[in-house]
């Protein structure tokens, strides 16, 4: 195991706990639509219900990828975390908000607490999954910040600055950023609807989502080529053998060409999505998210393929094209990565735990009668 095998083994570890991040996004795809699908009482708390047994999942998932992107790339956690930290911290408080929300919204008897949670899930039904996307954006459009490498050697506590007093809401100034944010926060909702079709079992709101997919799952794909465009046509980040970080145009283009493996990926990826779309507004079928899983997988890890390898800065630096990192001047030390590779053998386990939780879960769909018999309900 050479430094720069361990270093790409970890990218592609991350790779992995991103896709599945963004899939797992459909909790909060599916809480937007509390209001606009759910009538009655009883089809509010259906929706909640059904999106109440998984967030633990994704908030669980988005700590392990902060934690693996920490220890693996320390770098960019400091640069990322430390500079653009509004749009990290906003993220993070809605999750957290979200956290606070399912669990005491039923504690309370008056209706306009209960309501003000429920604004709180849908809030982050929206928000999360845009300022993420957002934020990855900047992985491709550059961000505003400048890494003096000479404070590394001497063990300063300030090595990353950050050009600016917005610290990362700057990017909302970009319309890429907006275009990226808003292509995944559609793709959440597409995947939120085809999972309570999967989960729900109840016929009027099985209709709603019908007619509500027919509206979000075009609205995806646009904005995914619109992104897919600019990311594809663009210039990017190019890294020469000697370190040094240049515009090269269609570097991204470039990338996916290069590597059939990632073009493969992606080919599949969108397939899969794209086909799962089709089943759930075609053919009405309640097995399309397991369609759409592998696909959004396989998509994002691509993109972050096109981002991460071939001689690429995978968070640039638009103000100071040489502060760009890479996977080389950016990651832990040998050893770190090396005791780390040892340590995520047990993620298959843990996947595995992970597995069987879900299916334990999902033995049945969740009905409004199962619902008036239990108390263990949010």
């Amino acid at each position: 195991m050479t430094y720069e095998f361990l270093q790409q083994y970890w990218w592609v570890l991350i790779s992995l706990l991103g896709a599945l991040l963004v899939f797992l996004l459909f909790v909060q795809g599916a809480n937007t639509f509390i209001f606009s699908l759910g009538k009655s009482e009883s089809e509010k708390s259906l929706i909640i219900n059904c999106t109440g047994r998984k967030w633990e999942f994704t908030f669980t998932t988005l700590v392990v990828f902060g934690g693996a992107f920490f220890a693996s790339f320390p770098l960019f956690y400091s640069t990322s975390f430390g500079g653009a930290y509004w749009v990290w911290m906003a993220i993070l408080l809605l999750f957290v908000l979200q956290a606070v929300a399912y669990e005491f919204q039923h504690r309370s008897d008056k209706p306009v607490v209960v309501k003000a949670f429920r604004i709180a899930l849908v809030a982050n039904g929206y928000l999360a999954p845009f300022l993420l996307g957002a934020a990855v954006a900047s992985f491709f459009t550059g961000s505003d910040f400048s890494v003096n490498k000479d404070a590394m050697g001497a063990m300063s506590p300030v090595i990353s600055t950050w050009g600016n007093n917005w610290h990362g809401l700057e990017a909302l100034a970009d319309w890429r950023c907006w275009a990226f944010g808003l292509m995944v926060m559609t793709l959440a909702q597409t995947g939120g609807l085809l999972y309570m079709k999967n989960r729900i079992d109840d016929e009027k709101l099985e209709a709603r989502m019908g007619k509500a997919l027919k509206l979000v799952a075009p609205a995806f794909v646009l904005l995914f080529l619109v992104s897919a465009g600019f990311i594809l046509l663009g210039s990017g980040y190019a890294v020469a053998s000697d370190g040094t970080v240049s515009l090269e145009p269609f570097k991204y283009w470039h990338n996916l060409i290069a590597s059939p493996v990632t073009l493969v990926m992606l080919l599949v990826g969108v397939g899969l999505v794209l086909a799962s779309i089709a089943l759930g507004i075609l053919k009405g079928t309640r097995k399309a998210v397991w369609v759409f899983a592998p696909g959004v997988v396989l998509t994002v890890m691509a993109l972050l393929f096109l981002i991460g390898f071939n001689g690429t800065a995978y968070y640039p630096s638009s103000s100071d094209l040489q502060s760009s990192l890479t996977l080389a001047n950016s990651c832990s030390s040998e050893f770190t990565l090396r005791t780390m590779f040892y340590v995520s053998l047990a993620l298959p386990f843990v996947i595995a735990y992970m597995a069987y939780a879900w299916a334990s879960i999902e033995k049945k769909a969740i009905t409004s009668s199962e619902l008036n018999s239990s108390e263990d309900k949010y």
